[in-house]
């Protein structure tokens, strides 16, 4: 199974995958249609924290379309490609080649996060990507320039830094150094691409951030006429034992999965823990925490999941409940009826939200004008394979 470099806890997700913290090894599988607690701060309004939410899409998206990206996330971008990559350019920028190992990076990327969700890559949809793949690299570069030309330089030490925690990503030194072994990279191409994104970083900090305001009026004129965006849906706190089994498994391994799993439910019903069992018997990596699931929604689980959990009173447990990737048991811990999150309570973030909308106009704008002045030369490459 595929590896992303996601912060993610539980088995429960878009996809059944393993999962893989950042500052750790792979943890397991995980289930379609599940978001942790994390992974709804990244990716949906959830009580308090729906503003922040917003904002951190927006910043996301922003970062995305611009390649304005954390030093960090540059770096794993480039060591995410496992095959060499082809020689030749993408695009020349007043002078300045983008490699053609660049693009490749960033198609690859792109596959990644479609695979992430449960989704492949079309071939309709391939022209459009390659375009934005090289669009981004050629906003990126025309960033770098105008960073330069303003004279903005980026200490040694910062990049060190940002360097030390790349490395902190691989469980050793020698996993890090074989890694850029197997994809043929020099950490200097790795400490140039980090020079690179915190001098465009500091330069639109210096340009947009720092002068772009949000009033309260605006805060609250935009809390007034997007109700239904400060909605909190009722939620479920669950706990689970789950029995994984492969889709293609026969019956009689399913069979002896359900048969592992009616033992546990046999001795749930003679009084024994829940969370106790689910740390002994659950093969996701919940089981480390008594199959704990944190909070969620309708529309965040494959529905035979959703559907019990929901059923279910605090404190009930139910029955075997069958998905395609195995057998569950599932205790409701707690519920909470649908809400409205107040103004105070997100007062904050909206403000946060709302100016980077207002940067990511001007960032856009400002593009466009440089690229009208630039002399840009693209190539559209066949896809890496």
């Amino acid at each position: 199974m595929q590896k992303r470099p996601l912060r993610v806890r539980e088995e429960i997700n878009l996809h059944f995958q393993e999962s893989r913290r950042p500052h750790g090894k792979a943890r397991g599988g995980r289930i379609a249609g599940y978001l942790t607690d994390e992974e709804r701060s990244q990716a949906g309004w959830i009580g308090a924290l729906k503003c922040e939410v917003i904002f951190e899409r927006a910043l996301r998206l922003f970062l995305v379309l611009l390649t304005v990206i954390s030093p960090a996330f540059i770096a794993i971008s480039a060591l995410a490609v496992e095959k060499p990559l082809s020689e030749g350019k993408v695009a020349v920028v007043n002078g300045t080649v983008i490699p053609r190992a660049e693009f490749d990076r960033g198609i690859k990327r792109v596959y990644g996060q479609f695979a992430s969700t449960g989704r492949s890559l079309s071939a309709s949809q391939l022209p459009e990507v390659k375009k934005r793949v090289i669009e981004n690299l050629i906003s990126q570069e025309l960033l770098y320039q105008e960073s330069q030309s303003r004279k903005i330089k980026v200490e040694n030490k910062e990049v060190d830094k940002q360097l030390d925690a790349l490395k902190k990503q691989f469980p050793s030194e020698k996993e890090y150094n074989a890694a850029l072994a197997k994809m043929n990279l020099a950490e200097a191409e790795i400490k140039f691409q980090i020079t690179k994104s915190m001098a465009i970083q500091q330069f639109i900090d210096k340009k947009f951030v720092q002068k772009i305001t949000v009033s309260d009026d605006e805060t609250k004129a935009h809390y007034n006429n997007n109700p239904d965006a400060f909605k909190q849906p009722e939620q479920v706190r669950a706990r689970h034992i789950l029995i994984m089994v492969d889709p293609q498994a026969t019956e009689d391994q399913k069979a002896a999965a359900r048969k592992k799993l009616k033992k546990v439910r046999k001795r749930l019903r003679q009084g024994e823990d829940f969370e106790a069992l689910a740390k002994e018997y659950s093969e996701g990596p919940s089981g480390a925490k008594g199959g704990d699931l944190g909070y969620f929604s309708r529309g965040q689980m494959v529905p035979p999941f959703e559907e019990a959990a929901f059923a279910l009173k605090s404190g009930e447990v139910s029955d075997i409940v069958e998905t395609r990737f195995g057998y569950h048991l599932i205790k409701v811990v707690d519920k909470k009826p649908g809400s409205t999150v107040s103004y105070e309570e997100v007062k904050d973030n909206l403000q946060q939200y709302m100016k980077q909308q207002k940067v990511q106009k001007q960032v856009k704008l400002y593009i466009e004008k440089l690229q009208k002045k630039a002399k840009v030369e693209r190539f559209i490459p066949e896809t890496p394979k």
